[in-house]
């Protein structure tokens, strides 16, 4: 395997890791209106308990992306100069909503209004959701191919991204991590909102399973190769046993078989580009291959070595966080929060 189709595989990776860490905290932010309540409305303390099971996480989650930018930066510099400038008013939307997920999560507990605390929780429910959505879109054009110039330079508009692949793409990761989000409270809350989170992972995994099989398929049939169909097939199995697992309330598994649904659907992606990193549907020439994209042999030589350090010292730390915070939160972890006097097992209402 020669350096540059190594890290493609390793932005590959970089890629899975992102979207299975910050695919889920993307799914809890958006489960707030749903889960943040019980049978008499919106309920605060399950809204800091759904963000409480984020808390410790979330950033070290986001910083896989800066990770996964960098290396695209520094192995791919045309694929990059291409992408974020055909794709900038995408990316600055990301950039934008990651911003206010973020400034929520920090600013929401600074007053006690719970109206000031509404405002917050609707922007993470925002936060959560473009960027999940957004991400989708944007795989979902570089896998299907953009207009290209001689220069590789984008040549169509941002309205040219929203076709009905992309547009299909962009709602399959929505759901997808809607889902591995909900499952992922189930896996770490206790009490009600824990059963809730089941009924509501039950639900949102059906219509997951029907989008993404839709999506899965298109792929494989229009862009894809053997490989990236026997990698979508095994996405769509594990997505499946994701949601059986949920059935038999076996959360750890179904949150296992979730976030391998969303690695080898990532995966199959990458496989049915090769040996292109974004094709020119005008002309096939003006195309941006792994070859002609990356960066030279002493500088993928250089990264090479780095990553060879610093990958498994990062896989560590984000193991020992993961080992130290591994703690259920429940209502009675909520500073002088009230325990429920009654069984609540109502189901999740959409109205936040």
């Amino acid at each position: 395997m020669d350096l540059p189709t190594l890290w493609f595989g390793l932005l590959a990776f970089f890629f899975i890791g992102y979207f299975v860490l910050d695919g889920f905290d993307f799914g809890v932010g958006m489960s707030i209106p749903f889960l943040g309540r019980d049978a008499r409305g919106p309920n605060d303390t399950d809204r800091r308990v759904l963000i409480n099971t984020i808390g410790p996480i979330w950033d070290l989650n986001e910083t896989w992306v800066i990770v996964a930018g960098a290396a695209m930066f520094a192995a791919f510099p045309e694929w990059y100069a291409t992408l974020f400038s055909g794709f900038y008013l995408i990316f600055l939307v990301i950039l934008l909503a990651l911003i206010l997920r973020g400034v929520s999560f920090e600013y929401r507990h600074q007053r006690p209004e719970i109206a000031w605390k509404r405002r917050f929780d609707r922007m993470i429910v925002v936060g959560s959701a473009v960027p999940a959505f957004l991400w989708g879109l944007v795989f979902a054009n570089v896998v299907r191919g953009v207009s290209l110039d001689a220069g590789f330079n984008y040549t169509g508009t941002v309205f040219d991204l929203f076709s009905p692949y992309a547009v299909l793409g962009g709602l399959t990761t929505l759901l997808l991590f809607f889902t591995h989000g909900v499952v992922f409270v189930s896996l770490k809350t206790e009490g009600p909102i824990r059963e809730r989170a089941r009924q509501l992972a039950s639900r949102s995994g059906l219509l997951t399973i029907l989008v993404a099989a839709v999506f899965l398929v298109w792929t494989t049939v229009s862009f894809g190769s053997v490989w990236s169909g026997i990698l979508s097939g095994v996405a769509a199995v594990t997505l499946i046993a994701g949601w059986l697992a949920n059935q038999r309330k076996a959360e750890g598994w179904s949150f296992t078989f979730l976030a391998a649904t969303i690695a080898f659907a990532v995966l199959s992606l990458f496989v049915s580009l090769v040996p292109d990193v974004m094709p020119a549907t005008n002309d096939p020439a003006n195309s941006l291959t792994i070859a002609n994209a990356s960066s030279s042999g002493y500088t993928l030589t250089l990264m090479s070595w780095v990553a060879l350090v610093f990958v498994p010292l990062i896989l560590a730390y984000q193991a020992f966080t993961y080992w130290v915070f591994r703690k259920r939160v429940s209502r009675a972890s909520i500073t002088g929060a009230p325990e429920p006097s009654a069984p609540d097992v109502a189901g999740p209402k959409v109205s936040a």
